[in-house]
Order: C-alpha cells, then sequence, then structure tokens
C-alpha cells in the first residue's frame, strides 16, 4: 500500500506538472510583496533589439556614410513594426532622469576648459542668444499659423525646440578633419544651450499654469530656477572634486562620477530649480580640476564616459524613431494635416534663423573690437561659418521636453495645444535630422574644410616641457649622487 501511495502521489505530481505546463498562462500571479520576473522577461525582447541596432548602426553608417544618429532614428522606426515587440508611449522621465543626466555630465567632464574659456563668446552668442531669438520667433511664427494656441504655448513650443543636439554632428565632424575652434564651439553650444532651453520650457509651462503674463514674476521665477541651478551645481561639483582628491581606485572614481549628475539633478528637481543647469555646472567643475585624479585612473574614467554617452546617446536617438509611428497615427486619425504643415514651416525658420544668427554674430563682433579679434585670433574662415549655421540638428532633448509637458492645467482642464507641440516638436527633429545631419559631411567635403595644427602644437610644447622637467630632475640627481654612463647617454637622447 505505501508504494502504491507513492506511486500515485508521483503519478499525481507529474499529472499536476503537465497541466501546469499546458496551462501555464493560467497560473495566478504571485502574492503581493513577490518578487516576480515576468515584467523584466517581457521587457527582453526590446532591450534586445535595442541593442541590437545600436550594434548594427556603426558598420551600416560607415557602409552607406551617413551619421550614426541617422541610421539608429531609421532602426527605430522599423521596430515600430515589428510585431510582438511592445509598442507602448515612450516616458519622458526616462529620457529626462535616467538618461539626460550622465549625457550632460559627460560632455561636460570632456570639455576643456582652456577651450571654453577661449570661445566663451561665440558659445554664449549661440547657446544663449541664439536660444532666445529661436524662442520668440517661434513662438510668433507658431502664433500666425496655429492661431488657436494661446501665445504663451506658441512660446513654450519655441522654448522645446531651441536646444540643439550635436550628436549627430559631433559623429561627423569627428571623422572629419576640421579646426579645433569649431568642434569647441559646437561642443560648447550643445552643452550650454541645453539648460537655458530647458530653462525657458520650465518658465513657459509655469505662464501657462497661471494663465498671466508677468514680466517681474517671470523675471524672479528666470532668477530662482538659473540661480538655484548654479549654487546645486557648484556645491555639488565641488563635493565631487573633494571625493576625488580622497578616491584613488578607479572603480569607486567612475561610481562618484555616476552618482554626481544624479545628485544634482535630484537635488535640483526637488526644490523646482533647473537640473540640466546643475549638472552642467557640476561637470565643469570636475573637468576643471580632474588633474587631481591619477592619471592610470583617468584614462579608464575617459573610456568608460565614452563608451557610456555613446550608448544613452544611440538608444535616445532609437527612441525618436519608435515614437514617430504613434504621432503620425495620432495625427491621422485627427486629420490634422495642417499641423504638419505648420511643423515643416517651422523647421524651416528654425534652420533659417540659425542662419541668419550666426553669420553677424561670427564677424561683427570682431570687426567692431580689436581685442577681442586678438583674443580669438582673426577672423574665421567663411566656409566654418557656413558649416557652423548648418548643424542645427534637434535630438532627444527636444522630444523628452515635449512629452513631459503636463496634460492638464491646475484646474483640470487640458494643456493647451499639448498636441500641436508634440507633433510639430517630432517634424523639426526629423526635419533637421535627416536634411542636415545627413549632408553635414558632403557640404564640409564641398566647403573645402580642414583642420589645423593647434592641437599638434600644444602636444608638441607639452612633450617639450616634459622633456625638459626630466632632463633639470636627472642633472640634479647626478649632481647629489654618482650616476652610471647610461643615465648621460639617455639624457643625450632627451636633449635630441
Amino acid at each position: 500500500m505505501r508504494k502504491r501511495r507513492s506511486r500515485g502521489w508521483h503519478r499525481t505530481s507529474a499529472l499536476r506538472v503537465r497541466r501546469i505546463g499546458t496551462s501555464f498562462r493560467a497560473i495566478p500571479p504571485p502574492p503581493s510583496g513577490h518578487y516576480s520576473a515576468r515584467p523584466l522577461l517581457a521587457a527582453l525582447p526590446i532591450l534586445l533589439a535595442l541593442l541590437g541596432a545600436l550594434a548594427l548602426s556603426v558598420p551600416l553608417a560607415r557602409a552607406l556614410r551617413l551619421p550614426e544618429p541617422v541610421v539608429l532614428a531609421v532602426f527605430g522606426f522599423a521596430l515600430a513594426f515589428v510585431p510582438g515587440l511592445p509598442n507602448r508611449p515612450i516616458d519622458p522621465h526616462l529620457i529626462l532622469v535616467a538618461f539626460l543626466p550622465p549625457i550632460l555630465y559627460a560632455d561636460a567632464f570632456d570639455t576643456s576648459w582652456v577651450d571654453f574659456k577661449r570661445w566663451l563668446r561665440p558659445i554664449l552668442m549661440l547657446a544663449v542668444g541664439l536660444v532666445a531669438a529661436t524662442i520668440l520667433g517661434v513662438g510668433l511664427l507658431a502664433h500666425a499659423l496655429l492661431p488657436e494656441l494661446p501665445l504663451a504655448a506658441c512660446f513654450v513650443l519655441g522654448a522645446v525646440v531651441s536646444p540643439t543636439d550635436t550628436v549627430a554632428v559631433q559623429s561627423v565632424i569627428e571623422k572629419l578633419r576640421v579646426p579645433r575652434r569649431m568642434t569647441a564651439i559646437l561642443g560648447g553650444e550643445s552643452l550650454v544651450n541645453d539648460a537655458t532651453g530647458l530653462v525657458g520650457v520650465q518658465i513657459g509651462v509655469a505662464v501657462v499654469l497661471t494663465g498671466a503674463f508677468d514680466a517681474g514674476e517671470v523675471a524672479r521665477r528666470f532668477a530662482w530656477v538659473a540661480g538655484g541651478g548654479l549654487a546645486i551645481g557648484v556645491a555639488v561639483g565641488l563635493l565631487a572634486v573633494r571625493l576625488n582628491r580622497i578616491a584613488r581606485a578607479t572603480p569607486v572614481l567612475f561610481v562618484l562620477s555616476l552618482a554626481a549628475p544624479y545628485l544634482a539633478y535630484w537635488l535640483a528637481e526637488q526644490l523646482h530649480v533647473s537640473g540640466v543647469l546643475a549638472v552642467v555646472v557640476a561637470g565643469f567643475l570636475v573637468a576643471w580640476r580632474i588633474h587631481d585624479v591619477p592619471p592610470t585612473a583617468r584614462v579608464d574614467l575617459y573610456a568608460t564616459w565614452d563608451l557610456l554617452a555613446w550608448v544613452l546617446n544611440g538608444l535616445c536617438f532609437v527612441f525618436i524613431g519608435l515614437e514617430t509611428p504613434r504621432i503620425q497615427r495620432e495625427l491621422l486619425a485627427g486629420q490634422c494635416t495642417h499641423i504638419v504643415w505648420a511643423g515643416l514651416a517651422i523647421a524651416g525658420a528654425v534652420i533659417l534663423l540659425r542662419a541668419l544668427w550666426t553669420f553677424p554674430g561670427a564677424y561683427l563682433p570682431l570687426w567692431l573690437s580689436s581685442r577681442l579679434r586678438a583674443h580669438e585670433r582673426g577672423y574665421p574662415p567663411l566656409p566654418n561659418v557656413v558649416l557652423v549655421s548648418w548643424c542645427g540638428v534637434r535630438g532627444a532633448i527636444s522630444l523628452a521636453a515635449a512629452l513631459a509637458l503636463p496634460t492638464t492645467l491646475p484646474d483640470g482642464t487640458p494643456f493647451p495645444g499639448r498636441d500641436q507641440i508634440l507633433a510639430c516638436t517630432l517634424v523639426v527633429i526629423l526635419v533637421t535630422l535627416l536634411a542636415q545631419g545627413a549632408t553635414l559631411a558632403p557640404l564640409a567635403r564641398a566647403l573645402g574644410i580642414r583642420g589645423d595644427d593647434v592641437t599638434e602644437t600644444e602636444v608638441r610644447r607639452a612633450r617639450e616641457a616634459l622633456l625638459e622637467a626630466g632632463i633639470a630632475r636627472l642633472d640634479a640627481f647626478c649632481s647629489e649622487q654618482s650616476c652610471p654612463i647610461s643615465v648621460h647617454h639617455w639624457r643625450t637622447l632627451m636633449v635630441d
């Protein structure tokens, strides 16, 4: 009897396993408080697709001679139609909170403090002056094309599309031999105008939510948002500099550098100030005192941050492609083709405004001030200014800012023009990415732009200083102690 019970129990267990196997989907979910891996397993296909797109974008971009962001956006558009993959709206906080702080910190971390100070005037001209001109120009044009939108909402649209995303630009100019002046100005512009553009978005949204425009209140809010972001960035940056002097292990330094941008952004959001500005300032301070980090750890940190920024930027452009079909379906369902035409007109205005702002700003201040002309080493060549005026690609920052707009006002009514702002932003991103990003390399070759020898000269001077310091140290050492003949031979080689 005991053996039969045992066999019957095994038979029942086997039957139960088979039934569980055949009705796996009908198993009730685990009780609350228990860990379930099903959401993670469901997300694995889209994660694998995203990683595959990143891996394939590099050889395809080289074969097609296109910037990697363009290829990644096309991949994202194609992935949106793959059956079986989750097709859900992208949470804007995924970009603004998870991706944006380390991307900005990496850009600031990699910025040359010397170059930033040297080209501060053209950087601020593009990152502050052009942003303000874009907000004003796009706001007025959008109000004329879409009169149903309040003027404040139109200015929000101008602020959303004002920041440039030079990832597509950098992926082109890094492969070409362009002057260092141009790379420094474009990199500094992209870093600073993210902060100024998103500060404009915060202020514009506040005006829409309150329903009234008060110049004094706007000025006070701007002072609070910008000043608070600067203060938090300085505090977090100084803390990071202090910790870099204490820590020496590379893994610890990387974890601290990864925590710094998130800490700056989180503190700023708690106080309702500019988190982007806080991250940029913190990164600048760390870059300013980067020599406190040991040389070997510094090399590893630069390499790791370059890879991390490449992955995050690549995912952002894939998300742009993924979001395009959904917004397109919403527009077609609502028969809002006039919004598409308005978006195309705004995209043309954005491109034209940059050109109209860049040429006078590049030459007029230098013509008026000989001192400034000497500081910036003369007038920039005309082909370089033409290429800079064409580097106005918009990207994931604008899309995330549009997606993050509130859905309702405090009284429960819908946020005015949110769908129109989102649609026009996507059109501007696609037009600038495809029209400007895909033609940068042919334009640079047609203009005959060549690099300069500034970097090579500085490297040569650094090597000479290093050899002179080594020779002086050998002379001091050999004057105190007797040195073998081989040391004198090495000194002779160093002098030669």
